[in-house]
């Protein structure tokens, strides 16, 4: 049966989409949804720039879930919808995460690496003077330190995020020459409970021809015990949501998943494929 749950979208709320909350809920509901958690951005200490200002990535939770419950009311007959949050995971701000997490009921946590050593990935400053290489390992070298001294979240948002920017694009990217970083990223989630998601914006935004993560790590993920997964279109506007989950039902069922998991209250419940 198809996926009827997206695990991951964003309103006005974040700083990178305009589209209103409401618009968000009724477009998935007319797509036949039944569930749905809004996982609005917070990445604290992000860099200001000329398109976001500072502090344009702290979100105002107390307004969104305001909003949130408001909608949840008005369409309970309709669709379940979660009060989620992405996490920006960044060292510098391990304390101020914690806070937040705790500071709210949230239904769902996605704890994502955005950012490494204060640069966003999709900045292409981020590669300059490296090889695609050395960045890459930063990149997974800074998940790791993340991850060890933070798990305050239910899954690891979108793994290998940095496969949509580097340059040279897939072709430059193989997931293979950094087994040895995502095993050790797959074991620390296994020990702690935590899942991953399938992300598929990168199929429908970028063109790329495998989600985040590929399925290279979704099966090692699968292989080593992991049942704990979610489908997340990460859409910022209405007409985003659910694209590309007939590709996620494709490698969830190829990679032996019997089921995807939805969040609420912070536990996972079992859909079956």
């Amino acid at each position: 049966m198809p996926i009827l749950a997206d695990q991951h979208m964003h309103s006005s709320f974040s700083a990178d989409s305009q589209a209103p909350l409401k618009d968000m809920v009724e477009s998935a509901i007319s797509k036949g949804f039944t569930q749905i958690n809004i996982t609005e951005h917070n990445d604290f200490d992000a860099p200001p720039s000329e398109k976001y200002p500072e502090g344009a990535w702290d979100l105002n939770v107390d307004s969104y879930l305001y909003d949130l419950l408001n909608l949840r009311e008005q369409y309970k007959d309709k669709i379940t919808i979660g009060f989620g949050i992405e996490l920006g995971l960044q060292e510098c701000c391990f304390k101020k995460n914690a806070v937040l997490s705790h500071s709210h009921e949230f239904d769902f946590i996605i704890g994502s690496i955005h950012m490494v050593g204060g640069v966003d990935t999709y900045d292409p400053k981020f590669f300059e003077g490296r090889s695609v290489k050395e960045a890459v390992t930063e990149y997974y070298e800074s998940m790791l330190r993340n991850l060890k001294q933070f798990t305050n979240f239910d899954v690891l948002g979108h793994m290998d995020y940095i496969a949509r920017t580097v340059p040279g694009g897939e072709a430059a990217y193989n997931s293979m020459d950094y087994k040895n970083f995502t095993d050790e990223v797959i074991n620390i989630l296994l020990e702690n409970e935590k899942g991953i998601e399938i992300n598929t914006s990168a199929i429908y935004k970028r063109g790329m021809h495998e989600p985040n993560p590929c399925r290279d790590i979704i099966k090692a993920y699968k292989d080593k015990g992991g049942e704990i997964i979610t489908v997340g279109s990460d859409a910022h506007k209405p007409s985003d949501i659910g694209l590309a989950f007939d590709k996620a039902y494709e490698i969830l069922t190829d990679c032996g998943f019997k089921y995807y998991s939805v969040f609420k209250d912070r536990t996972a419940t079992y859909v079956k494929l």
